[in-house]
């Protein structure tokens, strides 16, 4: 037991420093040594027995469990981290257009989407707002996944995300893009004050003129 969370540390530090597949071979490699110096029969990869299977599968699932969690640690910081930031930049933004621009850069950062559409407009006599962030060529399919961006008017906007080759979604409902919509959606109102109130003060009469 205590020979097995020994080699359970380099198959920690693997995963975290490399990634879930460095990982994997990390806990691979360590089996097979565990195998190679401490199931009978010794210096050989031949299990003589059940119950060495048994260290062997036992080792093994261990030594996957732990990756599968140093993983979702990795996975929930690198989100909270790309929340804050884009929480930073949404609060600077001064603009609908700005807004737009940045919350389509930050989701196709975190997700490698290979494309994000970010559509505003709330109301008809407004302007509508599109900004799309593309990795590479636009591919011509329906968007994988689809958020409403709600705020206290109602339905004002959308995001429409494209999967990339390399990365997986997490579902419509899940916390993160529930998240990045609200986000959105309160950006967008609060930079919609500051252009009315921007433009209520440059049409207010300048002191000294009647």
């Amino acid at each position: 037991a205590v020979i097995g969370l020994l080699y359970l540390a380099p198959i920690a530090w693997s995963a975290s420093k490399w990634g879930q597949i460095s990982g994997v071979s990390a806990a691979l490699t360590a089996a097979l040594c565990f195998d190679f110096l401490f199931i009978p029969p010794f210096y050989t990869f031949v299990i003589g027995s059940l119950e060495g299977w048994l260290v062997l599968v036992i080792f093994f699932a261990i030594a996957i469990l732990v990756i599968g969690r140093i993983q979702d640690s990795l996975s929930k910081a690198r989100e909270s981290t790309f929340m804050y930031e884009l929480s930073s930049a949404l609060a600077n933004a001064r603009t609908q257009e700005a807004v737009a621009q940045t919350t389509a850069r930050y989701i196709s950062q975190l997700f490698q989407a290979s494309k994000v559409n970010v559509t505003f407009q709330q109301s008809k006599q407004i302007p509508r707002i599109s900004v799309s962030e593309a990795r590479g060529d636009a591919m011509e399919r329906r968007p994988d996944r689809v958020l409403p961006i709600l705020n206290a008017w109602g339905l004002v906007g959308e995001l429409q995300i494209w999967q990339g080759e390399y990365s997986n979604l997490p579902g419509e409902e899940s916390l993160l893009l529930q998240n990045f919509a609200s986000q959105a959606a309160r950006a967008f109102e609060h930079t919609q004050s500051l252009e009315v109130e921007q433009k209520a003060n440059g049409m207010l009469p300048k002191a000294g003129t009647s």
